[in-house]
């Protein structure tokens, strides 16, 4: 029998582990023939895995008590609740439930500030990290032009820091889209395969704040912002390796600002 050609239901199929068994070794055998094609579904995977992560905290929490069913059938019975009322609510449980109240989490405010900072730079290393066929747009050998690229998008002159002294390698940079707009991506690694992403973007408020750590469940990060413009670095390095390189390049920014 004829394999039936992969195709992007395919891929997405093994992105949200939905394929039967038969089905998924086939995709597997493909992506081994094809590694632009598995670089492309890992990055899916990882940014998946992030998602998660970052829901979690609002899956796990318990059923507000006005959805509890005991509570809708009693309203149900109750002759001043009109009966619409407590059918609302039992669609509102029904949503809850399958959805890991994810409705609930897109009424809640968007973060904002360095929250909102940290969680664009964590979401951009899950993507490009782990990208071994292009994770970054211009390499480290075009230095200047990042600089002039990432200036110019972001209405204001921006650097390169150099952390060649602490034992790390600029690998290159990316323009990234974010909630907030346009930001610079920095890609640098220790040339033993540790990578770290730093992301810098204009804050909505003008001024400096304070350094923030954060962490995900694959990775470890500190935001901060200097002059109304945000800076934050993420990889999964121990806090402890993170932090001396986020000073140095907080000094490292601030004498060039």
């Amino acid at each position: 029998m004829t394999m039936r050609p992969i195709g992007e239901d395919d891929l997405q199929g093994l992105v949200d582990e939905r394929l039967e068994a038969a089905r998924q070794r086939e995709v597997e055998a493909f992506l081994d023939d094809h590694p632009e094609a598995r670089a492309r579904v890992e990055r899916l995977i990882a940014l998946r895995a992030e998602m998660r992560a970052a829901f979690a905290p609002v899956a796990a929490e318990p059923v507000p008590a006005r959805l509890n069913l005991a509570r809708i059938v009693e309203a149900r019975r109750h002759p001043s609740r009109p009966a619409w009322h407590a059918m609302a609510a039992g669609l509102l449980l029904l949503i809850g439930g399958a959805g890991g109240w994810g409705l609930r989490e897109a009424v809640s405010p968007a973060p904002t500030g360095i929250e909102a900072l940290a969680q664009s730079a964590s979401m951009n290393y899950a993507v490009y990290a782990p990208d071994h066929t292009r994770p970054v747009e211009l390499a480290a050998t075009n230095r200047d032009e990042i600089a002039g690229w990432f200036s110019a998008r972001l209405k204001r002159p921006v650097g390169v820091p150099d952390l060649s002294g602490a034992g790390y390698r600029l690998m290159g940079g990316r323009l990234v889209a974010t909630p907030q707009g346009p930001a610079g991506l920095l890609m640098y690694d220790d040339g033993h395969g540790a990578r770290f992403v730093m992301l810098m973007r204009p804050m909505s408020v003008p001024g400096d704040a304070p350094m923030r750590p954060y962490a995900t469940a694959s990775a470890n990060g500190y935001a901060w912002a200097q002059d109304g413009l945000g800076y934050s670095l993420v990889g999964a390095a121990d806090p402890a390796i993170l932090h001396p390189l986020a000073d140095t390049i907080r000094r490292a920014t601030a004498k060039a600002i």
